[in-house]
């Protein structure tokens, strides 16, 4: 009997895998103990050559069919077709949408799910969760609509707020399936950018209409045009960017409390060896916030304390870890792709996951340490000796929360004697939003945009960038979006941050005040320390996309920059994206009106696809997509797009900067 052949294994190199130092020790320890982690399985594992491309179909059993663009590329008429005879364009469209459907799902469904705690609340359900923001619960009652005063007797008074919080309630969820009409929160966009999306055909009627017709529009032999199929696209991804992921948001903020800036800490340093550590990783903050509170209890600390800890610490990864950063200070452990690298410390007692991003190969890393991977969402179960599953829910959150610290706290002393924390954190300050970012330019009584515009105009910032999304194991950990974003501060371009991308720059520091003046412009520095922001703003999830909007909105309105978001110097950038809500989500900013790049697309098969929405789009939306993997170059990109948009506005010479004596500042 001839002898089994060995499996070539692969190891990852630690420096070429990541530019953090901490994730490059773990990788390297993983290497010693025998550890596959997603590092070592990205240089076995290739892509699908033609899949990149995005012209695979496999939507029906006569697939999969396969279009590669021939090497030479197209000369003449392009006549690649599929068995039923799909065109790549229409394959290539196909695929895109769906991608947004499935991004856009999650992202509801996240939304969808705050939105029934929120219902539980209002229905005084659950005593776990309160209204912690009543003035936003205010605000987002009147865009949807509910009013807040009642008229008794010719006199005009508040209206309960227990009513008020019972209808907003109500009308909040009915907007994932409400039968006639259209998203009530489409009206907080510019009224130029609502009435282009009125022109064009895109208002979305409810949000989980649009994504079940792209599934229907996308099924074999219904639509194949690939105009046609970007159009429902298009009104799905506005469907989650300024309706699911927005209302996610508004009701993350009255359930939980507005983020304000605070201060924490970042990398995988934050774990302590003397603790019990609990690390939380997903998206859901419902389960987070009950986590923090139970975890800070005097029985649950002395609980751990008798079983020979001296305390507990919680950490968070990816947008989990965003949401109780920016409410509690709560340090962030890393994003996605450090996830398996924070079991491999030895030091993690229990890694408690909710949904999405979340690695199924956490359990087989955990099954070589002590760890417990507790799973907490219906829809979201894993496999694994080292797995359990404690079904998370708002009427008993409590008491759920007991139980997950309990076991973490009793798993503290089955750890193996070999502990490795790398010794390698950074201070960050978080929390930034619309209401903060204001406060900011202005304090309580005068907070406006306006401070921010005429810094803008007269060109001490360049412009303003959104830098968000993943990790990629395709791609350096890290260095797409550190690169970009030095270079864009550099050049006096103010960052926005979500979801993995703040992490990241978490990581390397520059989510602090300090950063302005050792890596951005002279400009873009002396706003910073004048105002004391960091360069890039961390404002919060991937779900907090839409305080990126929102902020864009706010800018518009204070004026003297154009009157749509399609307008402003701005652009958007998702450098290491991996998953299909980076996707959904480049897509809304596109059809927001924003320049969006990112570092590839799955278009390439299909170059007339491709050239529809990187080129031809912008003449339609006023914004559009770009791909560019060097990361220089990508930031480049987008400060051209800033410089022609400054142009456009006649803002491209900056004002003479003139030194005030008395009598001048007397008469301003």
């Amino acid at each position: 009997m001839a002898e089994e052949k060995k499996k070539t294994v692969k190891l990852a190199d630690p420096i070429a895998s990541s530019i953090d130092v901490a994730s490059q020790e773990m990788i390297a320890r993983s290497h010693v103990l025998g550890v596959e982690t997603i590092f070592d399985r990205a240089l076995t594992m290739k892509q699908c050559a033609i899949g990149v491309q995005g012209t695979c179909c496999k939507n029906c059993s006569m697939g999969p069919c396969r279009l590669p663009l021939p090497k030479a590329g197209i000369e003449g008429e392009d006549t690649r077709q599929g068995l039923c005879g799909a065109t790549a364009n229409t394959i290539a469209a196909r695929n895109f949408i769906r991608m947004i459907a499935g991004g856009a799902a999650a992202h509801s469904d996240h939304g969808r799910g705050v939105a029934e705690v929120f219902l539980a609340v209002a229905k005084k359900e659950t005593d776990a969760y309160q209204v912690k923001d009543f003035d936003k619960l205010l605000e987002v009652a009147k865009y949807l609509g509910v009013a807040t005063t009642v008229e008794v007797d010719g006199e005009e008074l508040d209206r309960d707020i227990d009513e008020i919080t019972l209808e907003t309630a109500e009308i909040a969820i009915a907007e994932w399936g409400k039968p006639e009409g259209e998203l009530l929160s489409l009206k907080k966009a510019p009224k130029a950018r609502y009435e282009l999306w009125k022109k064009m055909g895109v208002l979305p009627r409810n949000i989980d209409r649009e994504i079940v017709e792209i599934m229907h529009r996308t099924h074999m032999g219904v639509d194949m045009h690939y105009k046609n199929l970007m159009k429902q696209g298009t009104r799905a991804a506005i469907a989650d960017g300024w309706g699911g992921s927005m209302l996610a948001t508004d009701l993350q903020d009255i359930l939980f409390g507005t983020p304000y800036p605070l201060q924490s800490e970042a990398n995988l340093g934050v774990m302590k060896e003397d603790h019990v550590n609990v690390i939380i990783h997903g998206h859901e903050p419902v389960m987070a916030e009950i986590l923090v509170a139970v975890s800070q209890r005097e029985d649950i600390i002395d609980y751990a304390k008798s079983k020979g800890a001296a305390g507990i610490q919680l950490s968070g990864i990816c947008c989990t870890a965003n949401e109780i950063l920016q409410r509690h200070g709560v340090p962030l452990c890393g994003n996605f792709l450090q996830q398996e690298l924070a079991i491999i410390t030895g030091a993690c007692d229990a890694m408690v996951v909710d949904i999405q991003c979340i690695m199924q190969s956490i359990g087989n890393v955990a099954r070589c340490f002590h760890t417990k991977v507790i799973t907490t969402h219906k829809i979201a179960q894993h496999e694994g000796e080292n797995v359990m599953h404690i079904e998370f829910d708002e009427h008993h959150a409590v008491e759920d929360a007991e139980r997950i610290l309990k076991i973490a706290i009793d798993n503290f002393q089955n750890r193996a004697a070999e502990v490795m924390i790398p010794q390698y954190k950074q201070p960050v300050v978080a929390g930034f939003g619309v209401e903060s970012i204001q406060y900011h330019l202005g304090g309580s009584f005068r907070g406006d945009y306006y401070t921010l515009n005429d810094n803008i105009i007269n060109g001490r910032i360049r412009g303003l960038a959104g830098v968000v999304g993943c990790n990629n194991a395709r791609t350096k950990h890290n260095r797409d979006h550190i690169a970009i974003c030095k270079e864009l501060i550099k050049n006096d371009v103010l960052v926005l941050t979500t979801g993995c991308t703040a992490i990241a720059c978490a990581t390397e520091g520059l989510l602090v005040p300090e950063a302005a003046a050792v890596y951005a412009g002279a400009g873009l520095s002396e706003v910073c320390e004048t105002v004391g922001i960091p360069p890039i703003l961390h404002l919060g999830s991937c779900v907090d996309n839409s305080r990126i909007l929102l902020a864009a909105t706010e800018v518009v309105k204070a004026g003297g920059l154009g009157n749509d978001i399609s307008d402003l110097p701005v652009a958007g950038s998702a450098p290491e994206w991996m998953s299909e809500k980076a996707i959904s989500i480049g897509h809304y900013f596109v059809a927001s009106g924003v320049y969006t790049v990112f570092s590839n697309l799955p278009i390439t098969g299909a170059p007339v696809f491709s050239d529809y929405i990187c080129k031809e789009f912008e003449e339609l939306y006023g914004g559009m997509w770009g791909t560019e993997p060097d990361p220089i170059k990508h930031a480049h990109l987008m400060i051209a797009h800033i410089d022609k948009k400054r142009k456009a506005l006649g803002i491209d010479k900056a004002r003479d900067r003139v030194m005030m004596d008395f009598a001048a500042r007397q008469a301003l």
